[in-house]
């Protein structure tokens, strides 16, 4: 039980006031004293921090933390949350400008109730020309639920754009988000959900869809933030991901003081070896599961070329394990006739969509195992693991352009990725 649930009935505590720590500043509320601490957010490509997101910490009288949770719900109950809200945000901006830093930004999460308020950017503005702060300085982090899809909300925010600030859509992948929040707001920077990090962790193919998320919102005109890395494994999949800022515990944790330059330096340069490291064995095991694959399609494609039928070719490979189905290409991308199948291996899934598997006339011109094939015939390409149309799961598709007596054609086999990577796990 906090010292607050403990006063006597009718008892009002003193009102939020300002009040210092030596060289920090703090705000006093009834026993409690409340204090800033910053954590850092690290840019990959620069190796060091860009800017430093603000949250409260709180212990009472005798120096005992206190959750500020605690120390905010029981201001709300007691009517001063706005006040003491607006004392934190000065709290946050004047220890920010203490700081012995250059250009980094200030990362400040926002109440929907400030946002709405349109006196808000005005007085954010004020104090931070007495502190000879810069709003070009100062992030502000909307929580991706905050202000629903309202025409009054996208204005405000982009008042706040046009006054100097940048906007960061904190959240985004939880619950009901979607793209069009996005789109709809403009944010400069979008952070992840944490919760998408916690399922990439445990599931391999949500692991796979990250780097096209991160992708989408780049080529939308966003930053990516990925915050809550608490392990190696967790930013690995950042730094894979292609995010460009990254926060958490394994890089540091809050703090009153700023981070020093060489330690950010020194773990990021450890962390892209390793994942170097991690790609480089990837690629190792890949090439070393897909080597039958390969022998075989090279061996069928000297088959094709010197007449011989696809049935009669391809049936060295139709014996390999995770062979899905072969397939042969005009020059132009079309199917020639169906896909060539191993005999008796349609799966349940196979069988659910039966309208897709089969091809024949089928364009496939676009897809990258052709356009690959054709510019440099005689050579091998093997595609990155995707989804496959004729039974929506994960494929391997290794491809070969052969000249025959029909001209150019392309050769190729899909394999069941699912179930290769299962058995080499």
């Amino acid at each position: 039980m906090s010292m607050l649930d403990l006063d006597p009935p009718g008892f009002q505590p003193p009102r939020p006031v300002a009040g210092d720590e030596g060289s920090r500043r703090t705000v006093l509320y009834g026993g409690y004293t409340v204090f800033s601490v910053f954590q850092p957010v690290f840019s990959v490509a620069h190796r060091r921090a860009i800017g430093y997101h603000a949250s409260l910490r709180a212990h009472d009288e005798h120096g005992q933390q206190v959750s500020s949770h605690e120390v905010f719900t029981q201001a709300a109950r007691r009517g001063d949350l706005l006040e003491l809200g607006r004392l934190t945000e000065s709290l946050h901006l004047g220890n920010f400008n203490a700081f012995d830093s250059h250009d980094e930004w200030l990362f400040l999460n926002l109440h929907p109730a400030a946002l709405m308020d349109t006196s808000y950017g005005d007085a954010l503005l004020a104090r931070l020309k007495a502190l000879g702060l810069p709003p070009q300085r100062v992030v502000l982090e909307l929580s991706e639920q905050t202000g629903g899809e309202t025409t009054r909300f996208a204005e405000i925010i982009d008042g706040l754009r046009k006054s100097g600030f940048l906007i960061a859509l904190d959240g985004f992948g939880a619950k009901h988000s979607n793209i069009d929040r996005v789109w709809h707001l403009r944010p400069d920077i979008v952070t992840l959900d944490r919760g998408i990090l916690a399922q990439a962790t445990r599931h391999s193919h949500i692991e796979r869809v990250l780097p096209g998320l991160v992708s989408m919102l780049h080529e939308s005109g966003q930053l990516v933030l990925m915050g809550g890395l608490a392990t190696e494994r967790d930013a690995l999949i950042a730094l894979e991901c292609n995010v460009d800022f990254v926060q958490g515990a394994y890089f540091a944790g809050p703090d009153v003081e700023p981070v020093k330059p060489q330690v950010a330096a020194e773990l990021m340069d450890a962390l892209s070896a390793r994942l170097r490291e991690r790609v480089a064995a990837r690629e190792r095991d890949q090439t070393a599961r897909l080597a039958p694959y390969v022998r075989a399609l090279e061996g069928a494609a000297k088959q094709l070329a010197a007449g011989v039928s696809m049935a009669e070719a391809t049936a060295p490979l139709l014996k390999l394990g995770e062979t899905a189905r072969c397939f042969l290409l005009d020059g132009s991308g079309r199917q020639i006739g169906d896909n060539v199948l191993p005999t008796g291996r349609t799966s349940q899934r196979a069988k659910r969509f039966s309208p897709l598997l089969h091809s024949e006339g089928a364009s496939w011109e676009r897809r990258p195992y052709f356009i690959e094939a054709v510019r440099a015939p005689g050579h091998v390409h093997l595609t990155p693991p995707y989804l496959s149309i004729n039974e929506a799961h994960l494929c391997v598709t290794a491809s070969i352009a052969a000249h025959t007596a029909h001209g150019m054609q392309v050769l190729c086999v899909d394999i069941n990725w699912d179930m290769a990577a299962r058995r080499s796990a």
